[in-house]
């Protein structure tokens, strides 16, 4: 399967990592979905993101019972799953969920996803 992935809009910042690459929602399979909303830790931080405008929680904002590498794998897995789109601003990184794109390819889920579990 072809990826296709998206760059940072801000690439004139300059930055001590690479940007991060994101995978669109087309390109991602129905189990990899499944398998990144499968985590409560990820869950919790789709959950606050839907909470909030987008680019406006940078990655420390979020209560997470994890450590900061864990954070870090957590979103990775929700990037690679077109769940969230993150970009560098100076030493923080900021995320997006990307509602939109994400209902288009499964229609349903995320909302399912931000229900919980009083439905």
């Amino acid at each position: 399967m072809a990826q296709r992935t998206e760059g940072s809009s801000q690439a004139s910042q300059v930055s001590h990592r690479a940007a991060p690459v994101h995978t669109h929602p087309d390109d991602v399979p129905l189990v990899a979905a499944l398998s990144a909303l499968a985590d409560p830790v990820r869950i919790q931080l789709v959950r606050e993101l839907a909470g909030h405008p987008d680019w406006v929680l940078s990655c420390s904002d979020f209560d997470v019972p994890v450590g900061r590498a864990a954070k870090s794998h957590h979103f990775s897995v929700l990037r690679d799953a077109g769940l969230v789109e993150q970009r560098d601003q100076g030493p923080r990184r900021f995320n997006r969920l990307r509602r939109d794109e994400f209902d288009a390819r499964f229609p349903g889920l995320l909302a399912l996803t931000l229900r919980g579990d009083e439905a």
